[in-house]
């Protein structure tokens, strides 16, 4: 019978994402003592750091200019601290330490310079590399429980073997893109460590239309639009933003950033829709007297080329065929019914939702392992000390843009030094 293998280290991170590599970078760089930590770096994947390749369209959306814990969901109170010790300047200053400068871009996105987000892995894992942390692609974890004898501290069980560690940071992501590695089963781990999880839905997702809709013809088209997305017959989210037409429904940060709040209204089994204004802070009642206007000022104009003054015309030209209305005909000919029916198609229009389009194609996970079972000085949990947890796996999901990125280097950064010691 083959012997198990057993190593011993100070520290385990299992998952080699934002927040893990940060781990182990800060906690590498923490020096608690005469010899250095031993510290290893768990992961399942084939390689490391795949979430990072694909975020940002391969470009990497490192940061914000400016984060706030309003731009998070979850528990703001605890959110504040955690971004309050690790600033965005800290983090533009930390990553310039790192070999990689950033830019920011009109919407207030930083990027690395190189637009590449290889950069970005390639500077994480080189860090790691210079630290003497011990990295380990292929080992993925199926289990941990607490160790006994005079050391304690925890005994993890991966593909290879065991690992006994003083202290285990728990970067496992949560459950969007499964192919990365990231398939929920941190959750598991969390669970068998004592703590809950909530219920976890996808977040910053994309969203699937009724195959009757016109969106098919308009993939690839974007234009501003006001999302409200309405569960239980209460609006829970309101918000202004760029929104693209795709062969399977919608997408763009406006859908992206509402999302969460229908995948978690479909998750409880509550109803659950989203209208959309498709002339962004114009009530009904301005546009009709727009229309109006219109109607007066030029009767002979096609009822399509009215719209298209205001909307892009391949859309235009999709609401009012939606609409059941006739494109050729000149805007003073429209019937009122008619033109009330297309005021409230402009301003109110219930896209027909069907499902949203899943883990392999969701940015973040919504829910998680609630925040106030962690520690926010630390992030060590209170249930089970010397352990702790950072990243995606908590109960925190943050709007399109940077956001999440922010909290995996912030929360990776506290989890890192606590773990050694500091």
């Amino acid at each position: 019978m083959q012997k198990e293998v057993i190593d011993t280290v100070d520290i385990a991170i299992i998952g080699a994402g934002a927040a893990g590599l940060a781990a182990g970078i800060f906690a590498g760089e923490t020096v608690s003592g005469a010899e250095p930590l031993r510290i290893v770096i768990l992961d399942g994947a084939n390689s490391i750091g795949a979430k990072i390749l694909v975020s940002g369209g391969g470009r990497c959306n490192v940061t914000h200019e400016v984060v706030t814990p309003t731009d998070f969901f979850g528990n703001r109170r605890i959110i504040k601290n955690v971004l309050a010790s690790f600033s965005v300047e800290q983090t533009i200053a930390w990553f310039a330490s790192l070999g990689v400068d950033l830019k920011r871009e009109e919407t207030g996105k930083l990027f690395p310079v190189t637009d590449k987000a290889r950069t970005i892995l390639n500077a994480l894992v080189d860090r790691c590399r210079e630290l003497g942390v011990t990295m380990c692609p292929r080992h993925r974890v199926h289990g941990i429980e607490r160790a006994t004898g005079p050391n304690a501290g925890f005994r993890i069980h991966h593909a290879h073997g065991t690992v006994l560690a003083k202290h285990v940071i728990l970067a496992t992501g949560g459950r969007s893109l499964p192919k990365s590695g990231s398939d929920g089963f941190g959750y598991e781990l969390a669970r068998q460590m004592g703590h809950h999880v909530t219920p976890t839905v996808p977040a910053l997702v994309p969203l699937v239309l009724d195959d009757r809709m016109f969106h098919n013809r308009l993939s690839g088209l974007s234009h501003e639009a006001d999302l409200a997305t309405i569960v239980n017959g209460k609006t829970v989210d309101t918000r202004t933003g760029s929104l693209l037409w795709t062969h399977f429904g919608i997408s763009g940060p406006v859908v992206m950033d509402a999302s969460r709040f229908w995948c978690l209204a479909k998750e409880r089994g509550e109803p659950a829709e989203i209208y959309g204004n498709f002339l962004p802070g114009q009530t009904r009642e301005q546009i009709r007297q727009w229309f109006m206007e219109e109607m007066k000022d030029h009767p002979r104009r096609l009822l399509v080329n009215t719209l298209a003054q205001k909307l892009p015309l391949r859309f235009a030209e999709s609401l009012v065929q939606y609409a059941k209305c006739d494109s050729q005909a000149a805007v003073a000919q429209l019937p009122r019914k008619d033109r009330d029916h297309l005021l409230t198609l402009l301003t109110k229009f219930p896209f027909p939702v069907a499902r949203d389009r899943g883990w392999n194609y969701a940015e973040v996970t919504a829910g998680g392992v609630p925040l106030e079972e962690i520690n926010f000085r630390t992030m060590e949990s209170k249930i089970a000390p010397g352990l702790y947890l950072v990243g995606e796996i908590l109960d925190c999901d943050g709007r399109i843009g940077g956001f999440n990125f922010q909290w995996a280097w912030a929360a990776g950064r506290l989890a890192g030094r606590a773990a050694a010691g500091f």
